[in-house]
């Protein structure tokens, strides 16, 4: 069979490093999402907000540069290899919805084995920077494996697979809150839960571009489970994350600074309930995508927490 190495998944960049990279190599890199980046900035924002919170009131050392460019390179490595894990449990149902088609395993450009290995070998990256860090932080990233295991799954036995992407993605937040403080907290443990709100309004806005393949295909999705109230429940979603991170703020005994980059945070925030039509496929990819700003409006909230 002879393989096409360029086919495109519709919402890749349509001009990226990848449709310049040598042709044997390009379905890897679909594999892994590198031609779609908001993946790895969603998956490390939660762990550069999780350092910031740790030194609000104390400041930053220069320790933590090489902790936020590990948590980088860990979130590079681990989104990848969690995008070839999905791709491997789900790719009888990619197949069969029309923006997922053209994924690698779907459309025959890479084979079971292959993938497997090149999931093992991301993860061992992963593994790699996860062993840098302090022993309590190494046992709560381990942690993490459970939930990465079970999500490809929850979209077949529950409505709110989203959560569950909350719970996983933001599990930064106590691996570098951790290894930054060696402790868990209530400021942290709040900070996490206000994560997992974010993001199940985030990806409800995402999953509204499949809603009808979804349904076909019988995959559950907080999108269809909302339906056309689904503008309600994502401002709920970001008033909860707005009032519980507004909590651990003070928790975290911030100087009253913080209240203005945290104004626009907010604004950014609910600037996408204001524009979202789940009608419109590219606008909900683009409030998606708007979220790698809404995210570093948070990580600078909280800088601005560790130097005055």
């Amino acid at each position: 069979m002879q393989l096409n190495f360029d086919r495109r998944v519709a919402d890749s960049l349509p001009t990226s490093w990848v449709d310049r990279a040598p042709l044997a190599l390009r379905p890897y890199l679909r594999l892994a999402r590198y031609d779609r980046p908001i993946g790895f900035w969603l998956l490390a924002l939660p762990c550069w907000m999780g350092l910031m919170m740790a030194r609000i009131g104390d400041g930053l050392v220069l320790h933590d540069l090489w902790l936020a460019a590990l948590f980088a390179i860990g979130a590079i490595a681990m989104r990848g290899a969690g995008c070839t894990y999905n791709d491997i449990v789900d790719r009888e149902l990619d197949a069969r919805v029309a923006r997922t088609a053209d994924r690698p395993l779907a459309a025959g450009t890479v084979t079971l084995k292959q993938a497997w290995a090149f999931l093992a070998g991301q993860a061992l990256v992963g593994l790699i920077v996860l062993v840098q860090l302090p022993m309590i932080a190494i046992a709560v990233g381990l942690a993490s494996l459970l939930l990465v295991a079970a999500y490809p799954f929850m979209k077949r036995i529950t409505w709110w697979p989203q959560a569950w992407l909350g719970l996983t993605f933001n599990w930064g937040i106590p691996v570098a809150y951790t290894a930054a403080t060696g402790r868990i907290d209530l400021a942290m443990i709040v900070l996490y839960v206000a994560a997992v709100f974010w993001t199940l309004g985030y990806d409800t806005i995402y999953a509204h571009q499949d809603a009808e393949d979804d349904a076909l295909v019988g995959v559950k999705s907080t999108a269809r489970l909302f339906g056309e109230n689904s503008q309600y429940w994502v401002a709920g979603f970001y008033g909860a994350n707005a009032i519980l991170l507004a909590l651990a703020i003070w928790l975290s005994r911030a100087e009253p600074w913080i209240v203005i980059p945290f104004t626009l945070y907010t604004a950014h925030l609910f600037n996408q309930v204001r524009r979202l039509d789940i009608e419109d496929g590219p606008r909900c990819l683009d409030l998606f995508k708007s979220n790698r700003t809404t995210g570093l409006l948070l990580v600078a909230t909280m800088l601005t927490g560790t130097v005055f």
